[in-house]
């Protein structure tokens, strides 16, 4: 029978009800899938207690460590345990009721594909909605790649002979691990694909720029984005919105809203 996982993590952050509605929009899919969650350093005593008490395969790690490294050690525990595919997940959003079964299948039929994602949809703080659409075929994403990611994080659905042909993510970047990782893999020829179907419904949280703003990140995702550029031989139009996605993450809040919402 073929395995399934599904890994997140949940840090000191997390709130409990959005992860408790996050593990119950898992538990009902229509294709069940096995679910490993990694605390990632201390959290809320009454969240542990919670997870402690659910049907999933939980690691505590002591010390905060982020978003790549925790995810890592998930990833790392699901292969040697002989999982066939591997989803991603984020603890404060939903999948929609097929999402798992819509992946799978798609991976079965498609047995040349190392990673498929999908549409997300964003719920903002004031009720307001968008779906974000990304390209589907392999060209059109490498071509996207140009100027963003092109598949979303959390829609991530791997096979595992991704992780054996490129490796885990890239822990030298704190926030972008996903385009380290999609570099590598564009570099190792691995084959790419969307769904033209919502997978997961996202929180948009008010407070989701300001946490992503200063120098320091704005320099890292620069610095990353010029890399990109670089390695696949994306030519002068990359490096120039590189510049231009430099500049807008500088800028104040509310250009980066405006920003945000036009994508």
């Amino acid at each position: 029978m073929t395995k399934i996982a599904v890994v997140m993590s949940v840090y000191r952050g997390s709130k409990l009800d959005e992860v408790r509605e996050c593990l119950n929009s898992i538990y009902n899919q229509t294709l069940k899938p096995d679910i490993f969650v990694a605390i990632d350093g201390p959290i809320d005593k009454e969240l542990k207690e919670f997870l402690k008490s659910q049907p999933i395969d939980l690691t505590e790690i002591k010390k905060n460590v982020g978003i790549p490294r925790a995810h890592n050690i998930l990833f790392k525990k699901v292969l040697k345990k002989g999982y066939d595919y591997i989803a991603r997940m984020d603890s404060d959003d939903l999948m929609v009721k097929n999402r798992i079964k819509l992946q799978f299948e798609f991976m079965e039929k498609h047995k040349d594909i190392g990673v498929v994602g999908g549409f997300i949809k964003e719920i903002y703080d004031d009720g307001s909605e968008k779906i974000i659409k990304y390209p589907l075929t392999h060209g059109d994403m490498r071509e996207f790649f140009k100027k963003r990611v092109p598949i979303a994080n959390v829609t991530t659905f791997f096979r595992r002979e991704f992780f054996e042909s490129v490796g885990l993510y890239p822990e030298s970047s704190p926030t972008n691990e996903d385009t380290l990782l999609w570099l590598r893999a564009f570099k190792k020829g691995i084959k790419f694909a969307n769904i033209d179907k919502i997978l997961v419904i996202v929180r948009a949280k008010s407070d989701y720029l300001k946490r992503r703003s200063g120098l320091k990140k704005a320099f890292s995702d620069f610095k990353d984005r010029i890399k990109v550029a670089k390695e696949l031989n994306f030519g002068i139009g990359s490096y120039l919105y590189a510049i231009l996605i430099f500049l807008v993450n500088i800028s104040p809040v509310f250009i980066k809203k405006i920003v945000y919402k036009l994508r």
